[in-house]
């Protein structure tokens, strides 16, 4: 199978999946029940998901794995399975995605902050080599370092990818708006910082993901094609803005709603798109639709 750069390169755009946790929620996950435990304990829930997604037009699925780090899992009593959880996770959603589709393996932060000292870098450089071993032997055909905010951990989850697989490394970044086309990550980084960060570092796509609807994403995009103008960007992005309904957090963007940005956002420079929070695999199979559109 070809890479994924490869393929982009080639001037096609990859359709990835839309939204996890909420799927799993709708499936049965319970409040502070475990995420990643699905993977073996309701597999074939897990295998339905990536099904949809893939019966939506998606290109690329992602695995069931993003808590799937030792200090994630630990809090469920489960640090001693991170092999065998994550190794479940690329293999479920390998076994829907068949070699003609990409499965891309998820690795969401840790939750542990260098710079408070409560964690060293050898000890998260070790965590997520344990995590992106066990998804390439799962069948992972790319690691999808996403979510991050703080950009030491992210080169430490590349650095890790990228001596310890053979994978090509995707690495996308949370952005919080703080005035007019100004974005920055929790710890204050700047989406033009984050590429020119992990390009460095050596990751093949970098994006966006999370955080914010397709709309801003339009900017977002544009401030890292900006600065890397020859590197492939990846965007997840939820199906609009959260809000608090009736006690619930409800993302409001429908899939028509996301359909009149898909052109800008890959005018501004997007060559990968998918979904996260509150996207389903209508939303997916509407940006499908676009794309095709694009790439005929």
């Amino acid at each position: 199978m070809k890479t994924i750069t490869s393929v982009v390169k080639s001037g096609k755009i990859p359709v990835s999946d839309g939204a996890w946790g909420t799927f799993l929620q709708q499936k049965g996950l319970q409040p502070g029940e475990c995420p990643e435990q699905w993977n073996l304990t309701h597999p074939d829930e897990v295998r339905e998901i990536a099904r949809s997604y893939i019966n939506a037009g998606a290109d690329m699925i992602e695995t069931n794995s993003f808590g799937g780090t030792s200090f994630k899992l630990e809090y469920f009593g489960l640090d001693n399975q991170v092999s065998e959880i994550n190794e479940a996770a690329a293999r479920l959603s390998k076994e829907v995605a068949g070699d003609n589709r990409w499965v891309i393996g998820s690795v969401g932060p840790t939750g542990k902050m260098l710079v408070m000292g409560d964690v060293t870098e050898e000890e998260l450089y070790d965590a997520f080599k344990t995590q992106v071993i066990a998804l390439e032997k799962g069948g992972a055909d790319a690691i999808c370092i996403e979510t991050m905010s703080d950009i030491d951990e992210a080169l430490l989850a590349i650095r890790a990818a990228k001596e310890n697989t053979q994978l090509e490394v995707i690495c996308t970044f949370t952005f919080d708006s703080i005035g007019e086309n100004e974005y920055r990550t929790m710890m204050g980084i700047s989406p033009a910082e984050a590429a020119i960060a992990c390009v460095n570092a050596g990751a093949d796509i970098i994006g966006t993901n999370c955080g914010n609807g397709l709309k801003n994403m339009i900017n977002i995009v544009a401030q890292m094609r900006e600065v890397v103008p020859d590197i492939p960007v990846l965007v997840h992005a939820n199906a609009g803005l959260p809000e608090i309904r009736n006690g619930e957090t409800v993302y409001p963007e429908t899939p028509e709603q996301m359909r009149e940005f898909v052109p800008q956002i890959i005018k501004a420079g997007a060559n990968i798109i998918g979904g996260c929070c509150g996207t389903t695999p209508a939303h997916i199979a509407v940006i499908k639709e676009i794309v095709n559109k694009y790439t005929k």
